[in-house]
């Protein structure tokens, strides 16, 4: 059927906004960390927002990495 034609889904097919997404998940880092001052009393919620806020973070610079060394497309 498909003969020598890679087989491939369409999302692959579509461009990314790759830019708009790294400003996204900076921004929204920057969202969870200014929610820090707040009037909640305990240190669990600042441990969730910091980890989430670092977790964002991490992706955003370890897909950075990876297409800047060609591991990812």
């Amino acid at each position: 059927m498909a003969g020598s034609e890679p087989v491939t889904s369409p999302d692959q097919h579509k461009p990314g906004h790759r830019k708009s997404g790294r400003i996204g998940a900076v921004l929204s880092a920057l969202a969870l960390l200014a929610m820090l001052c707040g009037n909640h009393e305990g240190r669990v919620e600042d441990i969730w927002l910091v980890g989430l806020a670092v977790l964002l973070l991490v992706i955003v610079i370890g897909d950075a990495v990876l297409r800047r060394n060609g591991l990812r497309s």
